[in-house]
């Protein structure tokens, strides 16, 4: 357990941290960023984990930000006939769970500025991979997201046994980032020139 002074050291870091890799990341080129992206679904694909991975949690892309852009993963999991869940968050509570989609035209931005699932599309009963976005990452699996909480609050409802995978270009991969105890590290982490597995990893 950290102490209080401690906790709000690492919280003004993490507020600093976001500032710079999203000023980082918005500089970075579209089109630099669609061949990135399209280079960490390849490695993605090629996971044993997804390979096997008969239902698995996506998310939708926020362009604008420059995020990792994975939609071409939901074609390739459907075409194997994969069950495939995107977050879904309660509007009143503002907790996330995962939902299944039938196709892509059922994601709209609903108040949380991304795209979602209607809210009485079925939740799924269990996942066995977690695509996770971050702003950056380190090699013992702690990453820094937004700031809202949603993932750190939800992933351990899901893993074990889903498998949790962090997708970030390969720049967002740092040596080292402030955490706490409620920050939830992942388990894999895939950049568009490597697939690590998380050093705290079970």
């Amino acid at each position: 357990m950290i102490d209080d002074e401690t906790r709000a050291i690492y919280a003004r870091a993490k507020v600093e941290l976001r500032k710079r890799l999203r000023a980082l990341r918005a500089t970075t080129p579209e089109s630099a960023c669609a061949q990135r992206s399209a280079r960490i679904v390849s490695l993605l694909v090629s996971m044993p984990e997804m390979q096997t991975a008969a239902r698995v949690a996506l998310f939708w892309p926020i362009v604008s930000r420059h995020e990792v852009d994975v939609r071409a993963l939901d074609a390739i999991l459907r075409a194997r006939g994969a069950t495939v869940a995107y977050p879904s968050i309660d509007p009143e509570s503002r907790d996330m769970t995962f939902r299944v989609t039938s196709r892509r035209e059922d994601l709209e931005e609903r108040g949380f500025g991304f795209e979602e699932p209607a809210h009485d599309s079925p939740l799924v009963e269990a996942l066995d991979v977690i695509i996770v976005p971050a702003l950056a990452v380190e090699p013992r699996g702690h990453r820094l997201g937004y700031g809202a909480g949603f993932y750190d609050r939800t992933l351990p409802k899901w893993s074990p046994p889903a498998i949790k995978v962090a997708v970030v270009f390969d720049f967002q991969l740092l040596v080292e980032l402030p955490f706490t105890e409620t920050d939830v590290p992942v388990d894999w982490i895939v950049t568009d020139t490597r697939v690590l597995q998380a050093e705290n990893s079970p």
